[in-house]
């Protein structure tokens, strides 16, 4: 496990070299909110890193419904039953395990770990522009249907999701790289993915905080040459649609 604080954001990176799976716990006056639960197995690190800080986790916030990001969310339940749980309005019926799709989105099969026995429900269901405390959330479509990426607006520091990745290489969703293709494997619609990471690049955040990979200070110029790779990669196929 790896801890890194950018501002008022805590990363903690669990298995960091191999296949890193981050979480964030973002530091209120007086509460942590998590962003994203990891694996099943990250139970233990973010409850003593919690702890470490002297603060509660009093939220948490799933920027998507795949397994790697929300496997410890019944156990985070479970020893936090207080915890109030947070996700995009569209991607809280992947979390129940439903991939199917609506009739006004592209009708490309949903793609990647789609759980299939989470129990928690949430509490309260996101939309483009709601707060939660210093968060902005942002829609992001494209890795899934109701992606949600949110920005501290206290430092400008994007904690993204798989929205863009990091470990690899730099890439927005949906572009492989061999070196770590599972979030490229795992995206549901590119072109929709690439305009949500224009969208992302426009903020010009001052830190880039990813879902695999480690947090990027003064990313835009990087933002912008992945999005320029992601779009000349998908012209030979028929260009954006």
């Amino acid at each position: 496990m790896r801890i890194t604080c950018e501002y008022n954001v805590i990363q903690v990176s669990f298995l960091p070299r191999l296949f890193p799976v981050n979480v964030y716990l973002v530091e209120e006056d007086s509460e942590l909110t998590l962003v994203d639960a990891g694996m099943p197995f990250s139970l233990k690190g973010i409850l003593a890193t919690a702890q470490s800080l002297n603060k509660p986790i009093t939220k948490v916030i799933l920027t998507h419904a795949h397994g790697d990001h929300v496997g410890a969310l019944d156990g985070l339940k479970n020893a936090l039953p207080d915890v109030e749980v947070i996700i995009s309005r569209r991607d809280a019926a992947l979390l129940t395990g439903d991939a199917s799709l609506l009739p006004d989105e592209p009708q490309t099969p949903v793609r990647g770990s789609v759980p299939k026995n989470i129990h928690t429900r949430p509490d309260r269901l996101l939309e483009d522009g709601d707060r939660i405390g210093s968060l902005l959330a942002i829609a992001t479509p494209g890795h899934t249907p109701g992606h949600m990426a949110f920005m501290d607006t206290r430092s400008g520091v994007l904690i993204a999701g798989d929205a863009y990745q990091l470990h690899g290489g730099l890439a927005v969703a949906g572009q492989l790289r061999p070196l770590f293709p599972f979030p490229a494997l795992a995206t549901w619609h590119r072109e929709t993915a690439l305009a949500s990471a224009k969208r992302l690049a426009e903020l010009e955040p001052s830190v880039l905080a990813v879902g695999h990979g480690r947090m990027l200070r003064q990313p835009a110029a990087a933002m912008r040459a992945a999005m320029a790779d992601a779009e000349q990669r998908l012209r030979p196929a028929g260009g954006l649609r």
